[in-house]
């Protein structure tokens, strides 16, 4: 089964990632994840942090020669800021009580955290519940997006609003002329620039913004996931590995929640056939049904909350006097939309690569190649 691990505190030494089920034979270079990684510390309101890493993975085991060897692969990220960090975070010799945080913040796992783990310095809490964390995601779930990438499938994801700003429509020709150079990797130029006017005055009011983005997976075989038990119907997954972001609020497949005020009749996706195939004229479903893959691209969409770091900090309680206190501050973005998109590409190509093993099996890419193509001669895709 292909499944990953991520450890590693915010401002600890390093971010680690162990990838365990990948088959041998795949083509992957740390070049192709650093790409990944330098589009996660992208975008328009992000913060300090991003100005000080340069995030670059390195590979300890798994591969040989650029290529997967079968076993479980250990990549790892440094943190350069760890040199401003090491006298506070050190496994053993730490000055805990020069930074330690005891005023949690709204919105924040600084308070849940230290409930459920007994931790009287929140800083615990707050150094691994970051979106820091990340970077090993991406790092972890690159290797899978690859996988996909070979057998013909593309990820691609785009900001759709940023608090009350909405862009408009776009096709896959728009988002790929304006996407990879927008500040804010927003197709709808018009919508970006009162986006990046809005982020400005969040900035400026101490406070921060949140959005929606969509992801969009093209080319994937009918048949990934399954109807028979809940924990495998491929929705389930691909809004669970979404809603794992943190500061992921809500997630939709398709028409989504609009669906909801829609008569059946212009729901559901008629089926017609065209001499050669089956095909679907439209894709309200979002390109799942019965929690399967039907064929038609995958249609995602994730709202990400504003984040809880502010600026100009609300009120919350210091847990030492249990008086009345602002809310910490910690260094952070005033909006992270744009990376939480990447983050979501990669999580999501995790879970397509997962449900696809599931389905084709196989320890090396030769043979997953032949049983693709066997299937696809089946099913006359």
């Amino acid at each position: 089964m292909l499944r990953y691990l991520t450890a590693g505190e915010s401002h600890g030494p390093a971010l680690t990632a162990i990838v365990e089920g990948m088959p041998a034979g795949l083509e992957i270079t740390t070049e192709y994840i650093n790409k990944q990684l330098a589009r996660r510390q992208m975008g328009y309101g992000r913060g300090g942090r991003m100005r000080i890493e340069e995030d670059q993975v390195t590979f300890f085991s798994g591969v040989r020669n650029s290529k997967t060897l079968g076993s479980p692969i250990t990549l790892m990220i440094s943190n350069r800021d760890w040199e401003n960090w090491k006298a506070y975070m050190h496994a053993e010799t730490a000055a805990v009580e020069s930074r330690r945080v005891h005023v949690p913040r709204p919105g924040h796992g600084d308070l849940a955290g230290s409930i459920k783990y007994g931790h009287s310095d929140m800083r615990n809490v707050l150094e691994r519940a970051s979106a820091r964390e990340t970077a090993a995601r991406v790092a972890a779930c690159s290797v899978a997006r690859r996988l996909i990438e070979h057998f013909g499938m593309v990820v691609e994801s785009h900001v759709v609003q940023i608090g009350s700003i909405q862009a408009a429509e776009s096709s896959y020709e728009e988002r790929q002329q304006h996407v990879p150079s927008s500040p804010l990797f927003c197709a709808d130029p018009t919508a970006e620039e009162a986006m990046m006017k809005a982020i400005d005055q969040a900035k400026e009011n101490g406070d921060s913004l949140g959005g929606v983005f969509e992801i969009i997976i093209h080319h994937v075989p009918a048949g990934l996931g399954s109807h028979v038990h809940w924990d495998r119907r491929l929705d389930s997954r691909l809004a669970g590995a979404l809603m794992s972001i943190q500061a992921i609020k809500g997630v939709e497949v398709g028409l989504g929640f609009q669906a909801a005020a829609t008569p059946g009749s212009r729901v559901h996706d008629e089926i017609h056939y065209d001499g050669k195939r089956l095909y679907r004229p439209t894709n309200r479903a979002g390109g799942i049904e019965a929690g399967i893959s039907n064929g038609e691209n995958i249609v995602l969409r994730a709202a990400m909350k504003p984040i809880a770091t502010l600026y100009r900090p609300l009120p919350s309680v210091d847990l030492d006097t249990m008086q009345s206190a602002r809310a910490t501050v910690e260094r952070s973005d005033i909006c992270a939309v744009p990376a939480a998109a990447v983050v979501g590409e990669a999580v999501v190509a995790f879970e397509i690569a997962r449900a696809f093993l599931e389905k084709f099996g196989g320890d090396n890419l030769q043979e997953l190649d032949e049983r693709l193509k066997i299937y696809r001669r089946q099913v006359q895709e």
